[in-house]
Parts: C-alpha cells; sequence; structure tokens
C-alpha cells in the first residue's frame, strides 16, 4: 500500500515537471507562430482583461499571505485557488490574444524604454520558472504535505507576486501603443 502510495506521488510529481516545462513550450511555439487566426475582433480587448486577471491575482496573492499570517487557513485556501483559477484563465486568455493579434511594439523614448524592457523580460523569464513552483505550492497544500508547501512557496510566493504585479505595469506601459 506504502508502494502505491509513493508511486502516486511520483507520477504526480513527474506530471508536474513536464506541465512545468510543456507549459512555457506550447505558450513559445504558439506565439511563434506567424499566420494569426481569424478568431473575431473580441480578441482586441484580451489585454485588458488580462491586466484585470493580473491586478485581482495580486489582490488574492496579498490577501492568501494576509491570511495565512492570521491563521485563517480557510480563507488563505480560498483566496489562494482563486489566483490559481486566474492564473489558469490568463493564460488561456493571453494565447488566444497572441494566436489572433499581432504583439504591439513598445513606442516609448528615452528612459522609459530600458525600464519597459527590464521590467517586460524580467515578467515574461520568471513567469516560466513559476509554474514549476506554483503546481508545487498547490499539490503539496492540497495533499496535505504542509512542510513541503511551505518550503516551496517561499520562492514561489514573491516570483509570482513579481509577475502578477509587473504583468499590469508592462501593460499600462504599453496600452498608449495599442491600435484599437
Amino acid at each position: 500500500m506504502a508502494t502505491l502510495e509513493l508511486e502516486k506521488k511520483q507520477n504526480i510529481e513527474r506530471l508536474i515537471n513536464v506541465l512545468a516545462v510543456a507549459i512555457p513550450v506550447v505558450v513559445a511555439v504558439l506565439l511563434g507562430v506567424r499566420q494569426k487566426i481569424d478568431l473575431g475582433v473580441w480578441t482586441t480587448s484580451l489585454p485588458h482583461l488580462n491586466a484585470g486577471i493580473n491586478s485581482i491575482t495580486s489582490v488574492t496573492l496579498i490577501l492568501g499571505l494576509y491570511f495565512i499570517k492570521q491563521r485563517n487557513v480557510n480563507a488563505h485556501r480560498i483566496t489562494m485557488l482563486i489566483s490559481f483559477v486566474l492564473g489558469s484563465l490568463f493564460l488561456v486568455s493571453y494565447v488566444l490574444y497572441h494566436l489572433s493579434n499581432e504583439s504591439t511594439p513598445f513606442g516609448g523614448e528615452g528612459w522609459i524604454r530600458p525600464v519597459y524592457y527590464f521590467l517586460l523580460v524580467s515578467h515574461i523569464l520568471l513567469s516560466i520558472v513559476v509554474v514549476w513552483f506554483v503546481l508545487r505550492a498547490v499539490y503539496y497544500a492540497l495533499t496535505e504535505q504542509f512542510a513541503r508547501h511551505k518550503a516551496v512557496v517561499k520562492w514561489a510566493y514573491p516570483i509570482w507576486l513579481y509577475v502578477s504585479v509587473t504583468g499590469v505595469v508592462v501593460y499600462f506601459l504599453i496600452k498608449p501603443y495599442y491600435n484599437h
């Protein structure tokens, strides 16, 4: 029985590793598709939706930290699961936008240009890294492996919060250059 349980845990951890690599690779491949798919004009509003999703995610992440510091485990669990669902919705929306719309070039000049690109590049790189941490954190929490959950969250939380906040900042910096 213990061997079956260990094998099940190893399979789930293997799946997490595969997803943590597959998700960024699939997103990169989809973003690289030159021929855009016409999904309709509604997709032009997705960056605005994504900024809203990232904003709410930032708030729920902060609330999740607050609740766990208050030892309100149930509220913490709810806000963190909301964060996870929002992150998943963001990913779908982001892919749909980039499958159907060209990327918007940044038109800013002067000192803001390197600031924008620093935030954008760090946001993208850390959004790739955070997938592994978040999937593990959720798995450990749901399987009540709280010591492991706490250890991975030490890294997952600040990276995830940074990615959410910089996503909003990058959106506001590029928003004036959208054609729609």
